[in-house]
């Protein structure tokens, strides 16, 4: 069976007793057929809870604008927190060049509230996507002035705090009565704010001012580094918990996002189909990308016990407890039920993870033939079809989120 390359580490790299995995999350991008967008919407919300019933600590939720994939990721978390009750929802990551801070901070503390504390927000800067081509649409009269920085996430990490956003407050006339912060609140949602980091640069920022880090399959090296990618991410996190501690920012997690594709319940098939994808991608890891020296890490293909092998040896890998792991771009509803299957029974167990009560769930206990053919709901059987992405109109590459931002996503 083939396995996707990694660089070749030194044998030091490897710890005599790899630090068992805490949290298991995955990453979806919720990819939908532009004829039938409701059926890959629906998909994605039975993907997150098939994820709590097999234990899964969280579920993310990629940001796309003007493409097929998840556009409103908030609107898609309030949904499935009704068909949920345990796994956390996160995004990874909202590009804030597209949005207004204080109006994402309401729609962030409304959706945690309804959750019951389960949201996990994930941010980055940089200007929005093929910006030229949006600029007027976006932002009409105020474009040339935009400030696409940290700032946007300061403000938005203040509001989510509570911290007041101007003056007055109080009654006016006999029933209108206002607040000088962000409402409503939400106790311990600004503790549960993300950056996704791809630079050094971008990581120290994240944990001198108080968010957690996300590091995905996409890193900028810095000026002289050696383009090692799993050494980079290595460094980036470890910078970030010097510059987190030095804050005194208790607790400072960090999660890890490469693409994994275990193939110990797959189809011949569905391999077939998965090395041919990971076959397409693998040339574009070998040297650095563009101006900037993009790096992107190799997608992860084999039996559970062969990637845990891979991770256990990844030295940016050995600086975390808490992943979600990315699932790959355009594959079928049936693909994510089998990997997520194989992930949960197979892939977690290998890595020291235990499985969160799955009879936590609203849904309940699943037994393994459930699990990899979950049930329909009545009142959408027969919307969902086999196929639910359908094919991309041509020209639609694949979303590589960080071609064009500053800095780039949590995974791609």
């Amino acid at each position: 069976m083939g396995i996707s390359p990694l660089q070749n580490f030194p044998e030091d790299t490897v710890p005599d007793s790899p630090r068992p995995l805490r949290k298991l999350g995955f990453l979806t991008i919720g990819l939908f057929d532009p004829a039938d967008p409701a059926a890959g919407h629906e998909s994605t919300l039975q993907v997150i809870e098939l994820g709590e019933r097999l234990g899964f600590d969280s579920a993310w939720l990629r940001h796309r604008h003007l493409q097929y994939g998840i556009s409103s990721p908030i609107a898609v978390m309030a949904a499935a927190s009704q068909r949920t009750s345990r796994i956390e929802l996160g995004t990874a990551v909202t590009p804030l060049g597209w949005e207004n801070p204080l109006r994402l901070a309401e729609d962030l503390a409304t959706v945690d509230l309804l959750s019951g504390g389960r949201i996990n927000p994930g941010v980055s800067v940089g200007e929005p996507m093929q910006w030229d081509t949006v600029r007027q649409e976006l932002y009409p009269d105020s474009a040339d002035v935009e400030d696409f920085g940290y700032t946007r996430v300061d403000r938005l990490g203040r509001m989510i705090a509570g911290e007041p956003v101007r003056e007055f407050s109080g009654k006016q006339g006999v029933v209108e009565e206002f607040s000088n912060r962000v409402e409503p609140h939400s106790k311990g949602l600004r503790g549960r704010l993300w950056y996704g980091a791809a630079s050094r640069k971008s990581a120290v920022w994240a944990g001198e001012n108080g968010f957690n880090l996300l590091s995905s399959s996409v890193i900028f090296p810095g000026e002289g580094e050696a383009p090692d990618f799993a050494r980079i991410q290595q460094s980036q996190i470890r910078a970030f918990r010097a510059a987190a501690g030095a804050r005194q920012h208790t607790p400072a997690r960090v999660s890890q996002g490469l693409v994994v594709i275990p193939t110990d319940s797959a189809s011949p098939g569905q391999r077939a189909k998965y090395q041919r994808y990971v076959d397409e991608r693998t040339p574009r890891t070998a040297v650095p990308q563009g101006p900037k020296r993009m790096m992107f890490a190799p997608d992860l293909i084999g039996t559970s016990s062969e990637i845990a092998e891979q991770l256990q040896a990844h030295a940016g890998y050995q600086e975390v407890d808490e992943v979600a792991f990315a699932l790959p771009f355009s594959f079928d509803h049936e693909d994510y039920v089998q990997i997520l299957t194989d992930i949960a029974t197979g892939l977690g167990p290998a890595l020291g993870w235990a499985a969160a009560n799955r009879q936590g769930s609203k849904l309940g206990a699943m037994s393994r033939d459930d699990e990899k053919n979950p049930p329909i709901p009545a009142d959408v059987e027969g919307k969902i079809p086999r196929r639910v992405f359908g094919d991309r109109p041509s020209g639609h590459a694949e979303p590589e989120h960080a071609k064009d931002s500053k800095e780039g996503p949590a995974g791609s």
